[in-house]
């Protein structure tokens, strides 16, 4: 179980990078006049992040069935981010 839970405390730390990263280049993008994440996006990404921490923190206290179910919704969520804001 240390390791699915180190596996998804990067996971979940990613998404939180990630949605800063996108919070740096909105910003850049607003100052430039050039086109940006967009508000629908960040909201997309602050949410997944915020879902994936919630329940990375769950994982960290249950070191149990419910701390793996736990961790399969930091991945479900963390490749569900990937796959509709930056495949589709």
């Amino acid at each position: 179980m240390k390791v699915v839970r180190g596996f998804t405390g990067l996971l979940a730390g990613g998404l939180v990078a990630l949605v800063l990263a996108l919070g740096v280049a909105w910003i850049i993008a607003d100052a430039q006049g050039a086109p940006g994440p967009g508000p629908v996006r960040m909201i997309g990404h602050l949410v997944a992040a915020a879902v994936a921490v919630a329940a990375q923190r769950y994982v960290d206290r249950h070191p149990d069935g419910r701390g793996l179910l736990a961790a399969l919704v930091v991945v479900a969520v963390t490749v569900a981010v990937l796959v509709i804001a930056w495949l589709v």
